[in-house]
């Protein structure tokens, strides 16, 4: 995504969370109460099944984010807050998208998942479905170059991140479960 303006950046917080009903719920209830628009959102269990892991991004000034790490760490269900901010860090989406493909089209469609290292799913009389990973920039090139076949249908999830290499680098808020 590009940025909005110059003060107003795009911020990845990376969320431990208790992994019980309601918690998602409560998270983005914090982010639309006070009238704050989450770009992406990614949530899935970690490797304790009593945690899960957000991935939250979101457009604002420091200010803006320095409200939202503050409203977060007031959650009881909230663990941990990373904000990768400045920081060295991982970021992929995943994308299936089913492009309309006569025969002769389709050596063109595998070429271009060829060279954005992605990968055909499905195939039928009419359409291929190709799944790709990587960077929001490079799925964003992928899907704009598949457009003119004709897009039937996308869907993606939301970003998630990791931080590379060691952990001690993060600005992090930690509470005890």
């Amino acid at each position: 995504m590009s940025e909005k303006n110059s003060t107003q950046k795009i911020h990845i917080l990376s969320l431990m969370v208790v992994n019980r009903p309601g918690v998602l719920a409560r998270v983005a209830g914090l982010f639309s109460s006070r009238g704050y628009n989450i770009d992406s959102l990614a949530v899935g269990e970690t490797e304790s099944p009593e945690m899960s892991r957000m991935t939250i991004a979101v457009h604002g000034d420091e200010s803006i984010l320095e409200q939202i790490r503050k409203q977060l760490a007031k959650l009881i269900d909230v663990v941990k807050i990373q904000d990768f901010s400045g920081r060295d860090y991982l970021q992929r989406d995943l994308m299936l998208i089913k492009v309309s493909a006569t025969p002769a089209k389709r050596g063109e469609i595998l070429q271009l998942t060829r060279v954005f290292e992605a990968r055909i799913v499905d195939i039928s009389v009419k359409h291929v479905t190709v799944e790709i990973a990587g960077p929001e920039t490079k799925i964003d090139s992928f899907v704009e170059l598949l457009r003119p076949y004709g897009i039937r249908e996308l869907v993606r999830t939301g970003r998630i991140a990791m931080l590379r290499g060691m952990k001690e680098h993060t600005r992090q808020i930690t509470r005890r479960v």
